[in-house]
């Protein structure tokens, strides 16, 4: 008993830190998710701001919203690592005719007429991912990258 014992609590606790850091993974990605859905929400319900123009002071309150929960940049945010560089919004604009989805910053450059206009969607990403490293015991597993992305309709005008 003793025999058995040695042998199958390694690979017991070895399953055990495997299903906790499963845990941490998925509670990770679902915080990220819900910190891009904040942001792509706050921004689909403001009026007036200018898609074009990446530096919007309405996009930068949105993206502080959506990391920490208020206005406030100097609040702690929900994820540690997480920083405003790292989250992109960007618009989109369908064809009237084929329903077709487009980026929304190239109607801007061709057409000063749609500054200022609204786009039909907000995509909200993290484009080039939040890493986080898993630590299992005696397993070497390289880094994962979680790239949560949303896409809402645009309700402002």
């Amino acid at each position: 008993m003793i025999l058995e014992a040695a042998m199958l609590i390694p690979a017991i606790v070895l399953l055990l830190v495997g299903m906790t850091q499963i845990a941490k993974v998925t509670y990770l990605y679902y915080t990220l998710r819900k910190a891009v859905y904040s942001v792509a929400t706050y921004l689909s319900n403001q009026q007036g701001v200018n898609f074009c123009d990446p530096n919007d002071p309405a996009i930068a309150t949105a993206i502080v919203f959506g990391l920490t929960g208020g206005s406030d940049p100097a609040q702690p945010v929900f994820v540690n690592g997480l920083t405003e560089a790292m989250i992109q919004v960007t618009a989109e604009h369908a064809d009237p005719t084929t329903g077709a989805l487009s980026d929304y910053s190239a109607l801007c450059v061709g057409s000063p007429a749609y500054v200022g206009s609204a786009p039909d969607y907000i995509v909200v990403s993290i484009p080039n991912g939040f890493q986080i490293q898993l630590r299992i015991p005696f397993l070497p597993i390289d880094p994962i990258l979680l790239k949560p992305q949303v896409k809402v309709p645009y309700a402002g005008t």
